[in-house]
Formats: structure tokens, C-alpha cells, sequence
């Protein structure tokens, strides 16, 4: 067979393992965890559902391997807890069933312990350790580590990882990367010892020497080991570029694959888990470089998704191995796609931080385009009808594209009527915004999925309550959407007021000066790109915060780019009138003028509740879904037309 991408497809050697192609599910935090660290049913699911689809190696995360300096809410290992060492024996059963080489990660916090704890009055109430005294931003005192501490942490690894090649997992990789304890010794901004472990590059390399040294020694030399490592710190005061080629020369010796990552958790989160702000790739340049000085395999990782783009990194050298993290929550199947030649059907990572926002609220984990993420233990498989049945989706937003596409993925005769000309529904918008470039391609990428599925597709079809009488189908889905709320404030003549949609759809032009009513994240967004475009851009919002919607992750990295684009934030100030010199506005009392030439109005949706109550009575099996319901987001429309296609019966 003659592969699309034949480079992401060669197996390769690391260490005793042959694995079986160049891609990689990078360590992503486990689900339902005990207050013993110990791993429930949910998270052999959750590492499950990856191996299946394909991954060359499926990493576990994080194992905590001190747990006297690291409390937190994450795994650990133990023989003392009954039981827990067979929980991990059944996560590496579950993993390798499937061909995966199952892996675990070695972590310590050090002085970021306790950061994804749910409980954040119990974080503050643990001690922070790390190599030096010190204070966080967030005024928790950090205390250095002795060295008696040190020796039992370097010891601790060692236990960890033989524990874990004697539950069954086939290689460690030791997390030296993102600000954590090991990086925090590496880093000449964290390290300020004047012992043997701080000052000179040697020593504050020491540490990471001595972890890997024991971990070596434990698991024994043809045992494969992996180290993550931010290539460079990428803020001013931690180490650079340069320096990482240094550490990967200094430390390679000690394992059998470098994995290179990008930053500090201090200093970006949107750079050691790219936002949709950055670039596809954008921390691959850390890996090639280090891959020039080394003689071990390197893995690259980054906002990676695209096959193509994947291919080319391995084909010109920059990365022996990409590794994927978020593309494979929203994808599992992406690495048996592109073995396959069907790197056309990838459902894309929209970066959207959902998965990340969801693990600190609830200490679930939830994709924004996959509904069994997390929930995989209830089934990782689409399951064929009991009956075929007649189907019909109104509407092809994506909520009515995941309800048709799923429908027929279980063996139903489904049809999908769109009244407009083009499928995508409030995702069409999004082809305007390049950062959002992700959430359009997400319509057309369920657009080809529902037709190699068999999804009879009909543009320009309105269904009304007459429509349906005559087609007679047993289920229908109702997905008909939302539209634009109209500014409920006078409105002088001749003034230029223009929706989302008149801006993304028609091209509307926009003058020099634009106020955007509505500081949603529909309205932040839309203020970005005008400052993005050049303009000067004022958003108004009648809260007392922007992006008030947006969830935690994806908010402050969003609020970050408004404030580096310059845009004009108004909050407390409720929009009063436009004119043709701007919009006037009540802030605190008093009134004041927002000038501008254009005016966007980007207060919200409404549901179109009429076409959905006519439809009510269509067929003995009736489901609304999506903004039909009510405005929300894209996760609740993909949850609501999944489950809504697996009730069909």
C-alpha cells in the first residue's frame, strides 16, 4: 500500500521497543482518581480510547513520585495502598492490548504543588518546596529543599519507576519540562543554591543527573526512558535556547528519547499548551535545533494536528516523533486515519482549553468536539441500531452535522436538510477570524464525514411542519440554530450598525473606528480582529468583565490579547444610543461618547424558537438540540446531537 504520509507511518527503535509509527499521545492528566492516587475505571478509558486509535505510545500523567513535597491530586504508586499497583497493571493491560507501548510520566511540582487541586484553600495549606526559598506570585512561600530531601526525591524516582515497569508499563518518561522541580533546578531563575546543585550549569544539572541516573539503574539499560524538557524557558531570567541544546547534550547520555516542550507554567500557559492565537507548530523550532546537537531520537509537540504539516516535520528531520495531546482528545482515531490514508477525515483540535478548564472545575476531563472524552468507560464505540430507522436532521449547523453523522454511523436511512446554500451554520462565521480558522474547518470536516457515511444532503430545503408530514421519518432531529439579536436602543439614520454576521458572512467594509457592543467572547473576539486589521477598536460591555463566557483557561489568555492589541475596554457601561459620531453609553450615571464610524452589535443570539415548535409533533421520536435550545456553545450542541442520534432507537 502506498501511504499518504509515508514518514509518520516507518516504525522506529526506542531503546528495546520498535513502535509502530512517528505518532505519539502526549501525557494528559487522568480522570477519576482516589484520594489515594490510585487510578479508577474512568482513566483506563481515557488512555484506552487513544491506544485504540492508533498512537505509538500512549503516556499515563502524571505520577507524583513524592508525595511528602508534591501533595496534589494526582496519581501515585505505592505498594502500601492495597490494590493500587493492580489498578496500574490494568491501565498498562488496557494500553498495550491495543499495540501502544504504554508509558508513564515521573512528575514532581515542586513549588507549583497542588495546582490543579479543586479544593484551593487546601493548596494553599500545602508547603511549596522547590530549590530555593522563595515566594510565588500568588504569595505562597516557597521553601528550598535540603538535601536529605533531594537524595529521598532522586530515590523516590527510582522506586516510581520500578514500580511501573513491574505493573506492566513498558517505558518512564521523567517530566523535566514546564516549570516543574526538575526545571525549577535547571532554570537559573528558580535556582539560586550556593550548593552543589545551584550556580554553574554543572551543578544545575546535578539533579536531573541523579533522577535520571537512578531511574536508569532501577529500570535497567535496554528499558526505554524518556525525557521531557522545555527547550527553552521563553521568558527573561530562565534559561534559553542555547542552553536547552546544552541540558539535551548533558542529559542524553542517561535516556533513549528527548522530549522537547516549550516554556514555563509561570509564564505562559498558552506557550507549554498553545492557544489558538499561535501558530500550528509553533514551539518545533525548540526540537530541531536540539535535535542538532544530540544523538537520541527526538519528539516534537505543539498545537499539532494537521497530518500533513506532521508529515513534513518528520520528513525533513526537525523531529523523529510528534507527539499530540488536545488533537488526540478531540481525535483519538487521527494516527489510525493517517495510517489509513484517511488524514482528510481528521477532526481537528479547536484549542479552545475546554479539556484543561473542565479538570480543575470538576476533575473530569470533556472535549468540545468529543463527547466519549472522559466518559469512555460508558462505551468508546459508536453502536449499530437495534432497528434502522427513517432520520431527518433540520438544519446543518454542527449540531444537526454530529446528529446526522452519528445516525448514520449506527446503520439509519438519515437526511439532513439545510435551508441555506452552505453547511456550517454559526460556524461559517468563524472563516472570517484566523485564529478561529479551526472552528470553521470543524463544519466542513463533519460535512465529509456525514457524506462518506451516507448522509442524504439537501441545500436550500426549509422543513416546516408540511415537509415533514410527507417525508413520514420515524426520528427528527431539530437543529435549527440561532441568529443574531438586533441592539434594542434608537438608532440614528445613516449610521452604520452591522451584525457578526453581516461582518463575517457579507464582507460588510468597516471604517477606521469600530465599537462593539457586547463584550461576550463573541464581542472580544470580534474587537480583537478589528484591532488586529488595524483599526481602532472599542468593545462595551455592560458587566462588570469581558468574556464573562469564555471558560478559565481560555479567558485570561483571550483578556492578554486585548490588552496587547490595544483594544478600548468599557465595561459598567450599558450602550444608550448610536449616532452618527458613535455610541453613547451609561457609565456609572453618567453618559460619554464611544466615537466611532462603525458600529458592531454582538449582544447574543436568540433561539429559533418558532421553526422548533412547529416541528414538535413531526415524527413519534422528536429531539431539539444545540442553540435550538438555547444559545450556548459549540460542546453543548456537539453533546446534545450526539446523545440526541444515540437515543434513536
Amino acid at each position: 500500500m502506498k501511504r499518504d504520509y509515508p514518514n509518520l507511518c516507518k516504525p522506529i527503535r526506542i531503546g528495546n521497543l520498535t513502535l509502530r509509527n512517528r505518532m505519539c499521545s502526549a501525557p494528559l492528566g487522568a480522570t477519576d482518581i482516589d484520594a489515594n492516587g490510585t487510578p479508577g475505571p474512568r482513566t483506563q478509558g481515557f488512555y484506552e480510547l487513544r491506544a485504540k486509535g492508533g498512537a505509538a505510545i500512549v503516556t499515563v500523567s502524571e505520577l507524583v513520585v513524592h508525595p511528602d513535597t508534591d501533595g496534589s491530586q494526582m496519581l501515585k504508586l505505592s505498594l502500601k495502598t492495597p490494590g493500587q499497583l493492580g489498578a496500574f497493571a490494568y491501565v498498562a493491560d488496557a494500553i498495550k492490548r491495543h499495540g501502544a507501548v504504554a508509558s508513564v510520566e515521573l512528575s514532581h511540582s515542586g513549588q507549583y504543588a497542588g495546582t490543579y487541586m479543586v479544593d484551593k484553600k487546601k493548596k494553599g495549606e500545602l508547603c511549596q518546596y522547590g530549590p530555593s526559598d522563595g515566594v510565588r506570585p500568588d504569595g505562597l512561600p516557597v521553601k528550598a529543599l535540603t538535601r536529605e530531601q533531594i537524595a529521598d526525591i532522586v530515590a523516590a524516582y527510582a522506586n516510581a519507576a520500578g514500580l511501573a515497569k513491574r505493573a506492566g508499563f513498558q517505558m518512564v518518561m521523567v517530566h523535566a519540562g514546564h516549570g516543574w522541580l526538575i526545571n525549577q533546578f535547571l532554570s537559573p531563575y528558580f535556582n539560586h543554591r550556593d550548593d552543589e546543585y545551584g550556580g554553574s550549569f554543572e551543578n544545575r544539572v546535578r539533579f536531573a543527573r541523579e533522577v535520571l541516573a537512578a531511574v536508569r539503574a532501577e529500570v535497567g539499560d535496554r528499558f526505554p526512558i524518556e525525557l521531557r524538557m522545555s527547550g527553552s524557558e521563553l521568558f527573561d531570567g530562565g534559561y534559553d535556547l542555547d542552553e536547552g541544546c546544552r541540558i539535551a547534550h548533558a542529559l542524553e547520555d542517561l535516556v533513549d528519547l528527548i522530549h522537547v516542550s516549550a516554556g514555563s507554567y509561570q509564564f505562559g500557559f498558552s506557550v507549554t499548551h498553545p492557544s489558538m492565537f499561535r501558530a500550528h507548530g509553533c514551539n518545533v523550532y525548540l526540537a530541531a535545533e536540539i535535535k542538532k546537537h544530540v544523538s537520541v531520537p527526538v519528539a516534537t509537540i505543539g498545537g499539532l494536528s494537521d497530518p500533513a504539516q506532521m508529515e513534513e516535520i518528520v520528513a525533513s528531520g526537525q523531529a523523529d516523533l510528534v507527539v499530540m495531546g488536545r488533537a488526540l482528545l478531540a481525535d483519538p482515531e487521527i494516527p489510525n486515519k493517517v495510517m489509513a490514508n484517511r488524514g482528510d477525515e481528521v477532526v481537528r483540535c479547536l484549542r479552545c482549553y475546554v479539556c484543561m478548564a473542565e479538570r480543575p472545575v470538576t476533575q473530569t476531563r470533556r472535549c468540545a468536539v468529543n463527547p466519549r472524552i472522559g466518559r469512555e468507560f460508558e462505551g468508546m464505540s459508536i453502536v449499530p441500531a437495534t432497528h434502522k430507522r427513517r432520520v431527518l436532521v433540520v438544519g446543518g449547523g454542527i449540531a444537526g452535522l454530529v446528529a446526522a453523522w452519528v445516525a448514520a454511523e449506527r446503520g439509519h436511512e438519515v437526511t439532513l436538510c439545510e435551508r441555506e446554500g452552505e453547511l456550517g451554520g454559526i460556524l461559517r462565521t468563524e472563516q472570517a477570524l484566523p485564529f478561529k480558522a479551526d472552528m470553521y474547518e470543524l463544519g466542513r470536516s463533519y460535512a465529509l464525514l456525514c457524506e462518506r457515511a451516507g448522509v442524504d444532503i439537501r441545500l436550500n430545503t426549509a422543513v416546516d411542519a408540511a415537509f415533514c408530514d410527507e417525508f413520514a421519518a420515524d426520528a427528527v432531529v431539530v437543529a435549527v440554530g440561532s441568529e443574531p439579536m438586533k441592539l434594542p436602543i434608537p438608532v440614528e439614520e445613516g449610521v452604520r450598525v452591522l451584525s457578526i454576521d453581516d461582518l463575517y458572512l457579507d464582507g460588510a467594509p468597516v471604517g477606521d473606528e469600530v465599537a462593539v457592543i457586547g463584550g461576550g467572547l463573541t464581542g472580544c473576539e470580534c474587537s480583537l480582529l478589528m484591532a488586529q486589521q488595524g483599526k481602532k477598536a472599542h468593545v462595551i460591555e455592560m458587566r462588570d468583565g469581558l468574556a464573562i463566557d469564555a471558560n478559565i483557561r481560555h479567558r485570561p489568555i483571550l483578556l492578554a490579547e486585548l490588552e496587547a492589541a490595544g483594544v478600548d475596554e468599557i465595561v459598567n457601561a450599558a450602550a444608550q444610543r448610536v449616532t452618527p459620531e458613535g455610541v453613547f453609553v451609561n457609565a456609572g450615571g453618567a453618559e460619554r461618547l464611544v466615537p466611532a464610524d462603525t458600529v458592531v452589535c454582538a449582544i447574543g443570539q436568540r433561539s429559533r424558537t418558532a421553526v422548533a415548535d412547529e416541528l414538535r409533533d413531526a415524527a413519534p421520536y422528536v429531539r431539539v438540540v444545540g442553540d435550538a435550545v438555547r444559545p450556548s456553545n459549540i460542546t453543548t450542541a456537539v453533546y446534545e446531537a450526539w446523545h440526541a442520534a444515540f437515543d434513536i432507537s
